[in-house]
């Protein structure tokens, strides 16, 4: 056994396979890591399409629906021109504040149920974040 050995207390061949532990233990933090910022990256574009097809949605849906509630106040004045017209201009606008007010109620509500961006990976980071935890 030479000198080294003997003064350290441990052969020169732990040596190597402690820093090969080291090693594999850093590098799979790190692919650990890596795989959870991928999985944030997905998330994210994964939350970016789903607003943009609801922006795109909500503005054909009150455009098409605005022209077409606006079309049926005109037609059902124009019918109703002789005997009842200030009853179906009162009931048209009745309608639409009605709808409107339904509207910014659902707006505002889905506004406080929040999003649910994130919710995969901050599910693996919690079970990440058990496992180490666990005694072996």
């Amino acid at each position: 056994m030479s000198e080294d050995s003997r003064a350290s207390g441990t052969p020169r061949s732990a040596r190597p396979r402690l820093a090969d532990s080291l090693h594999g233990i850093v590098d799979a933090g790190l692919q650990t890591v890596q795989t959870r910022l991928e999985l944030l990256a997905v998330e994210l574009q994964e939350e970016k399409l789903r607003l943009t097809g609801l922006a795109l949605n909500t503005v054909l849906a009150g455009l098409l629906l605005g022209f077409g509630l606006v079309f049926l106040m005109v037609f059902l004045t124009v019918l109703f021109w002789e005997e009842h017209r200030l009853l179906a201009l009162g009931i048209a606008t009745a309608v639409c504040l009605g709808g409107g007010l339904l509207a910014a109620s659902n707006a505002a509500r889905a506004f406080r149920s929040g999003t649910r961006l994130f919710a995969a990976s901050l599910a693996e980071l919690a079970r990440d974040r058990a496992a180490l935890r666990k005694p072996d």
